[in-house]
């Protein structure tokens, strides 16, 4: 196995799809983007994250509450935990505070170098393992079926630099506009 995945496997096909069913199609705001890969990238995704799940068990580095990623694990099972020590707690008259944070975008913030430094230093990982995941991170590229600009520029948003912006930005004071 080479510590690098094909470019071929790292370009996406971006289609705009709407949110859900009766929203207003003519609404830029209200679509999202969805990438498609080829099929060989996504099995080949699916098997280095079942070998990288079996190494970090295998060796104690998943947290014991963590339901993500895991087997016997999801978001209902998370929720049963929260509410069960929500239960506890009240049963001795304790004060509960649940902050709650959606994290889903925050991937797309992470410094790849700070996030590969971990998985080496924190992990263990090295070698192939961690040069295929620098390979898996970087250089990837895409092709819109459909063209969105953004009405201002915003230095900021990584989609305005490249000229496209599928969503409305937390930078740009206007919703993009289809082209």
């Amino acid at each position: 196995m080479h510590g690098r995945l094909p470019a071929s496997q790292k370009h996406a096909i971006v289609t705009p799809r709407l949110k859900r069913s009766g929203l207003d199609p003519t609404d830029v705001a209200n679509f999202r983007p969805v990438s498609n890969l080829t099929f060989m990238s996504k099995v080949i995704e699916r098997a280095a994250a079942s070998q990288l799940n079996t190494y970090l068990s295998a060796n104690g580095l998943v947290p014991r509450h963590q339901s993500a990623y895991r087997k016997k694990h999801s978001t209902e099972t998370a929720v049963l935990r929260v509410w069960s020590d929500v239960l506890s707690s009240a049963d001795v008259r304790e004060v509960t505070l649940l902050g709650l944070l959606d994290l889903s975008a925050a991937f797309d913030c992470v410094d790849h170098n700070i996030l590969l430094r971990g998985l080496e230093v924190a992990f263990g990982l090295t070698n192939t393992a961690l040069e295929w995941i620098r390979s898996f991170l970087t250089d990837r590229t895409s092709r819109s079926r459909t063209v969105v600009a953004c009405r201002r520029y915003s230095a900021y948003c990584s989609a305005c630099r490249k000229g496209r912006c599928w969503v409305h930005c937390c930078t740009c004071s206007t919703p993009p506009s289809w082209n």
